[in-house]
């Protein structure tokens, strides 16, 4: 996609990866993604962030359209990872900026990453700024979000904030603003993005928000690293999305998630799903033969109720789900109800298991938990609907 320039003198240089479906090796990424950095032109011209490795042929490209014969003087480096900056060392050695600016954390992730002698690098901790001539730049650490070397770049005349991963959405297009496309996949999109990468790091979302609101910033583009841009109303808009993310006030939902050896613990949670159905609570019923743990980690993320299934295998539970519990422990999501489902043979040790790993994640157990030798009866059936009954109640004074 060729540059757009988003601002007077500020330019879009990114690469849509239209092809990405498995982002970061953990998460799945079905709309694809983008790489987006930035040029920012004065008397100095500073390039913001840069991409993943094997786009870097596409930014050159890009940057030999915006500049001709102009050098670039800067870099600034919000954060180190390879997707923003797979291709520092590249860059570093055509551009030869005079510069190359990076947080505090960002220079240690920096040296560990590239193992440089003599880059030109300058640490810009929280309130230092930089002249590009009649516009400045001004940096905010952003610790833990969602890496210690994160950072904010702001320039107050444009009124517009480069901020990294914070914001974004894993979306590849032809559109480079959030107000031409379909609001309700942005949406979906960034709740994705921030149930898989982002939750564990909350608290801190907060403290930025707040810390952000205190310095009275006047902003009116935010330009994420991944994704389309915000601008105009649509800055106030996310905002108050992440503030809603970052509080994980619960959703009336419950996401029951299992595996299954020969169907009896999928009976049981069709049968727990009826119940909570039937007391108007959604539900979303996920087989993680069917469903990748990011997929999944998606509707948990704003659900009020985790119910989770799987029979006893080799004194332990199904490989699946222990990859799906230890993903969401990960994920540490907060103000959850959990209750647990499950079926044996001749050893039973399946609820107990499932039991711990959502006290574990910090989930308040809900009883009874429930589990059968062999086949489920109609009798353990109707004990699984009430269960669903009993947790619909208590969802419902959850979200009250």
């Amino acid at each position: 996609m060729k540059p757009v320039e988003i601002k007077k003198d500020v330019w879009w240089i990114g690469c849509v990866d239209w092809n990405r479906r498995n982002f970061h090796g953990y998460s799945l990424s079905p709309r694809g993604t983008t790489y987006n950095n930035y040029l920012v032109m004065d008397e100095k011209v500073a390039l913001v962030d840069t991409v993943d490795r094997a786009f870097f042929s596409q930014m050159k490209c890009n940057i030999a359209h915006v500049l001709g014969d102009r050098k670039i003087d800067y870099f600034v480096i919000n954060h180190l990872e390879p997707d923003h900056a797979g291709c520092l060392a590249e860059a570093v050695e055509k551009y030869q900026p005079e510069k190359i600016y990076t947080s505090p954390m960002g220079e240690k992730a920096m040296k560990a990453h590239f193992h440089y002698e003599d880059w030109p690098v300058e640490v810009v901790p929280t309130g230092s700024e930089i002249s590009l001539g009649e516009k400045t730049l001004q940096f905010v650490e952003t610790r833990m979000l969602h890496w210690p070397d994160s950072m904010l770049t702001y320039c107050p005349e444009a009124k517009l904030a480069f901020t990294n991963d914070a914001f974004g959405q894993n979306i590849a297009s032809s559109e480079r603003f959030v107000d031409e496309y379909d609001r309700h996949e942005v949406l979906k999109a960034m709740k994705e993005y921030y149930a898989n990468i982002v939750l564990p790091y909350s608290p801190v979302v907060l403290k930025t928000l707040k810390a952000l609101g205190e310095m009275n910033l006047d902003i009116d583009m935010l330009c994420p690293d991944h994704g389309l841009i915000f601008r105009g109303d649509d800055c106030a808009w996310v905002l108050e999305q992440y503030q809603k993310f970052a509080e994980q006030k619960p959703k009336n939902k419950a996401v029951l998630v299992y595996d299954t050896m020969w169907e009896s613990t999928e009976k049981m949670m069709l049968a727990v799903a009826s119940g909570l159905a039937d007391e108007g609570i959604s539900v979303k019923v996920m087989s993680m033969k069917n469903n990748h743990h990011s997929t999944v980690m998606s509707e948990i993320f704003e659900a009020a109720a985790v119910v989770v299934g799987s029979p006893t295998h080799n004194n332990g539970i199904l490989p699946l789900m222990a990859d799906m519990l230890t993903y969401m422990k990960g994920l540490r999501p907060q103000n959850k109800l959990g209750a647990a489902v499950g079926s044996f043979g001749w050893s039973g040790e399946c609820v107990k298991i499932l039991n711990k790993w959502l006290e574990d994640v910090g989930c308040e157990i809900v009883e009874p938990n429930i589990k059968v030798k062999h086949i489920p009866t109609h009798d353990t059936l109707k004990d699984c609907v009430e269960l669903g009954r009993t947790l619909a109640g208590k969802i419902k004074e959850k979200t009250a």
